[in-house]
């Protein structure tokens, strides 16, 4: 099978489970915000997830010295975040609308990466040489780090402890779900940013560096603004 037939298949994967996961919470007997699933708020987080997938993934290609035209997962988170709050300023809505994303969000990555590991080369998400005994060889015959798998492995993760804060009716972790894991994800993808080998953009850090913290800092912001959880009762989230 070819990397980009591999690479197209887990992200098709990658949608399904962040399905389920939407459908698995929707039988733990939560409720969340109604205004995520009105027809204009899905419009405006596809409109804006596609439009910074593409800006942010080809600009760090150009910025890394390579032509083309690229996508980028935090790109997209990016673009979906800023369409999101653009339109909830515009509508007058006030409630914070992202918690059913949250598992969706983490499943989708850490499946979606290991298409991006199985893509090899083409895919140009590959880490920086390595000589540890995991590194892996792409087909060149260097090895490098598998920050694909890093990632992927980061979120998984997360995920698992998300369930079992939902199983444990853990209504921060619930209510403030969205939140936690762009600051967890921005955490992570920071860090793995020191390992791939693109252009930098201030210093040694690269666009993706500067989106990281830009995440995080959105994130840590939310949360400490957030309103105190309520406990939950009757099994649902109000």
């Amino acid at each position: 099978m070819s990397g980009a037939f591999l690479h197209t298949l887990f992200d098709i994967l990658a949608w399904l489970a962040a399905a389920a996961a939407v459908y698995w919470l929707s039988r733990r007997g939560l409720q969340f915000p109604s205004q995520s699933f009105a027809l204009p708020y899905i419009a405006t987080l596809v409109f804006g997830a596609g439009l910074g997938a593409y800006l942010f993934g080809s600009a760090n290609l150009w910025l890394s010295g390579q032509s083309g035209i690229a996508r980028s997962v935090e790109g997209g988170l990016a673009g979906g975040i800023v369409g999101i709050e653009l339109y909830k300023w515009s509508a007058g809505v006030t409630v914070r609308t992202g918690a059913r994303f949250a598992l969706p969000l983490a499943l989708g990555i850490a499946i979606g990466r290991i298409g991006c590991y199985l893509a090899g080369l083409d895919d140009f998400t590959y880490g920086t040489p390595t000589a540890l005994p995991f590194g892996h060889d792409f087909g060149d015959g260097v090895r490098r780090h598998p920050v694909q798998l890093y990632e992927s492995a980061a979120m998984a993760l997360f995920a698992l402890a998300y369930v079992v804060a939902v199983l444990n009716r853990n209504a921060f972790t619930i209510t403030n779900g969205f939140y936690l894991v762009l600051a967890y994800y921005g955490a992570q993808r920071f860090l793995w940013e020191f390992l791939k080998p693109y252009g930098t953009l201030i210093g040694p850090l690269t666009l993706f560096h500067l989106l990281s913290l830009s995440v995080l800092l959105y994130a840590a912001f939310m949360l400490a603004t957030a309103p105190k959880a309520r406990r939950l009762q009757k099994e649902s989230l109000a």
